[in-house]
């Protein structure tokens, strides 16, 4: 006996998703994740809660930025593992799922895998690296949460420290140099950008405000690494852009 069944395509309008939603709700929301990337922009420091992947300006989210962002938010973390052990042809992979609750509710989960057979751990000895490869897995699934949860996609890369970049060289291995893009600006980098807004106080405002400075923060807690790009917005709002 054949059936034939019959698929009945059913069109929903693209704007049926947006009925009976609380759009003031929507608006404190993103207020609220705007509120938190600011602060997130002013307070997290470089080299220590992220770094900058090496040839390029994008960030990239390290572990103790990770664990800040958990405890900021009152998360707890919870983290399950899977491992696959080949020690005679020489391979291990372990793969973390990190479950973030709040007030005993998931909130979302985070993944992270590590093996042998990365560049960087490939010519090594697969018993002497075993626990170093866990605990890259279970880093990464930390750091996926952390920017899932605090909406810091936008922001932060994963974390990549343990990357390479064209050159060979491991981004972790500026982890802790100090750089030209290090800490605040000083006192000269403040008063140029008060010079280039002809000693505007609420342009020099304004500007810092695009990158999630609080009104009233002083100009000398600009982080170096926006101080160009404050600069040149705050030319555009002098030239009327």
């Amino acid at each position: 006996m054949n059936e034939t069944m019959t698929m009945v395509d059913t069109q929903v309008p693209a704007m049926a998703a947006f009925d009976g939603v609380d759009i003031a709700n929507v608006d404190r929301k993103l207020r609220a994740i705007s509120d938190f990337q600011g602060l997130v922009r002013s307070q997290f420091k470089e080299n220590l809660d992220f770094g900058v992947v090496p040839g390029s300006k994008k960030l990239s989210m390290l572990k103790p930025g990770a664990e800040k962002v958990i405890m900021l938010l009152g998360m707890t973390s919870m983290f399950v593992k899977e491992a696959t052990r080949d020690y005679d042809n020489g391979f291990v992979q372990y793969d973390f799922t990190c479950h973030l609750y709040k007030n005993g509710i998931e909130v979302t989960q985070g993944v992270g895998t590590a093996n042998s057979k990365e560049p960087k751990y490939i010519k090594q000895d697969v018993y002497g690296i075993d626990n170093t490869i866990l605990k890259m897995a279970k880093k990464r699934a930390l750091v996926d949460a952390a920017l899932l949860v605090g909406s810091l996609s936008d922001i932060f890369t994963a974390d990549v420290e343990d990357m390479e970049d064209l050159q060979g060289n491991r981004a972790g291995d500026y982890k802790q140099q100090a750089t030209d893009t290090s800490g605040c600006i000083s006192q000269a980098q403040a008063k140029r950008m008060f010079a280039i807004s002809h000693g505007s106080a609420e342009i020099v405002q304004q500007a810092m405000a695009k990158h999630g400075y609080k009104d009233g923060q002083k100009s000398t807690e600009v982080q170096k690494i926006h101080y160009e790009d404050i600069c040149k917005d705050i030319e555009q709002i002098v030239n009327g852009g």
